[in-house]
Order: C-alpha cells, then structure tokens, then sequence
C-alpha cells in the first residue's frame, strides 16, 4: 500500500493552536454546518458532510480530525479487508466515523461501533451520523474506552474485531489494545490501524505491537513477577505492523500504524 509523498497546500486546514479542542469549536461547527442553506443537499451524503467539516477547519478553526490524508489509507484497508465488525476509539465530531462508517457499509460490514468519551462530542457525532443517513449502521457508545469495551463484550454485543481504529487518549492505545487482546476479540485476520504514531507520537503502543512474541512474554512474565498479577493482553498472539507515512490536516508529517494479527504463537517459549 502506498502512502502519499506530497501534500496538497490549498487543503490544509488553520494552524493548531495552543487550546485547540473544547473549547465551544466543536458546536460552533455543528451550527455551521446545519445553517448552511445548501443543508438538504448534504442530507445522506457522507461525502458532502466531510467536504463542509473540512470546509469549515480551513477557514475557521482547527479540528483534530483523521483528515482526508490518513483516512485515505484507513479506507483503502476498509475495501480490501471487507471487515464485518469495525470498532472506533475516539471519533471526536465524526468526521472518521462518518468516513469510515461510510466505507465499512459499502464493504458489507455488519456492525460498527463508535466509542467516545465526552458527552457533547457524542452528541455532535449522532447529529452527523443522522445527517449523513448512518444512525442505523453506526452505533455510538459514551464513557471511558476500557469501560466500554467491557460492557458491549459482557452484553453479548462485541464478540470479535475485524477492524479496530485507534485514535483516542494516547496513553489508552496500549491498555486498550491489551483488553481486547484478553476479552479474546483480536483474532487472526484482526486489523489494528493506529493514528498519530508519529505527531505526538506512541513510542510504547509501536514498541508492543513491533516486538515479537518471544519479547512479549518476557515483558509479561516480568511484569507478573513485579507486581504479582499478570499482564492484561495476550502475548502470543503474533502481529505484522508497518508505518504507513501520511499527513496531518494541516501539512505536518503523521502516520498510521497498521497491524495485523496474523495468528497464534501456540510454540512452548
């Protein structure tokens, strides 16, 4: 898969600033673009909602979305790997949640699920998913990552990812993919794409799904001794990952991690 090795200067989006999210942005961009007079035009096509989301980020302010750069390389996996259940941590204002919902549906995909943590992006995120004709596909679930997970696996309603984008607390990628690892719902076949590994960065979730499974058990075991319980996750399970290098929304270099499971590691270490 290749990456794009140039960036297009008309499409960036406003400089980051110093507070750059949460701060009345995310609704002043809901008002924006359900005041606009063309509405009903953009009413269930997804493709027209993002356009007007990045709309609003070039000429307005900076929005912490996946952009059309990585999400490019997201998509790409979509269709190749035609994943039934496709999990989202983290969606924001649901520009990734719009795109990728979008791509999911058109691939076949049975279910996908949105996980956000704050109340009002939630909302600003349902309220897309509405416009874009999506509300029936996309399932959005609000509260902390790990409890999340938790509570759809215990319902019954997650029992395997086919497709899991990662896009949320940083310091959460780690734990996170560890307590999918052990609920059992990473599987050989599972993708795991990864944003931001390069701006701000991720150096502990690249060092684990880089190591191989004989690191992973030592890791495990070492940790098990040190603190008399064992590691959450799974280090058996034996992952392929690739840096595939892109651009943030404004021109920055950005890339995604891109893992797969490729099976069990069932050898006696």
């Amino acid at each position: 898969m290749s990456a794009p090795n140039s960036f297009d200067p008309s499409r960036a989006y406003v400089q980051q600033e110093e507070v750059f999210f949460n701060d009345g942005r995310e609704a002043q961009l809901l008002r924006h673009v359900q005041s606009r007079k063309d509405i009903e035009s953009l009413r269930g096509c997804p493709q027209k909602i993002l356009d007007a989301i990045d709309e609003f980020a070039r000429q307005e302010k900076f929005l912490m979305n996946v952009g059309a750069y990585k999400g490019s390389i997201v998509t790409r996996l979509i269709h190749e790997t035609r994943p039934k259940v496709m999990v989202e941590l983290g969606s924001y204002v649901g520009y990734s949640a719009i795109l990728f919902g979008d791509a999911a549906r058109a691939a076949g995909g049975q279910e996908y699920h949105c996980l956000e943590s704050n109340d009002e992006f939630a909302s600003i995120v349902r309220a897309f998913l509405a416009l874009a004709g999506l509300s029936s596909f996309v399932k959005v679930t609000v509260g902390p990552s790990s409890d999340s997970i938790r509570a759809l696996h215990d319902a019954g309603q997650l029992s395997q990812m086919d497709f899991l984008f990662l896009d949320h607390y940083k310091p959460a990628y780690l734990p996170d993919l560890q307590l999918c690892e052990e609920l059992g719902l990473i599987q050989k076949g599972t993708v795991i794409a990864a944003d931001n590994v390069i701006k701000p960065g991720n150096p502990p979730y690249l060092a684990y799904v880089r190591s191989d499974v004989e690191s992973k058990r030592r890791a495990y075991a070492l940790a098990g001794t040190a603190t008399g319980s064992a590691l959450r996750g799974n280090p058996d399970l034996v992952y392929q990952s690739e840096l595939m290098e892109s651009f943030e929304p404004t021109g920055m270099r950005d890339g995604v991690e891109v893992t797969i499971c490729v099976g069990l590691d069932e050898s006696v270490s």
